[in-house]
């Protein structure tokens, strides 16, 4: 079995789309920081555009969906912090261009 690494969770991650913005939840800068341990446990610590979104439960779902999806991840954990609080500026560049920031 291979080590899960942490672009593989990035990359499932921005499969995630924020459903109001139609854009993977890695570009709009909403997955803050991801952590794979040496047995492939992964966690991901993540925020939402605003306390009261809508569509919070829809992404921490998928979240989970995602990482349990890699092959050979072990226990998947995904953590909504709102410190520090989202920003456009977490966006990456094609997002804000495409978003028009």
């Amino acid at each position: 079995m291979s080590a899960v690494t942490k672009e593989q969770v990035f990359d499932a991650l921005n499969q995630v789309e924020d459903p109001e913005l139609m854009m993977g939840i890695v570009d709009i800068g909403l997955v803050y920081e991801v952590e794979v341990d040496g047995e492939s446990n992964v966690k991901a610590t993540y925020s939402l555009t605003s306390m009261g979104c809508p569509a919070g439960p829809h992404i921490a779902a998928e979240i989970e969906r995602a990482m349990r999806e890699i092959p050979g991840v072990g226990e998947v954990e995904a953590e909504l912090v709102w410190s520090p609080p989202w920003t456009p500026d977490r966006m990456s560049e094609d997002a804000k261009f495409a978003l028009g920031f």
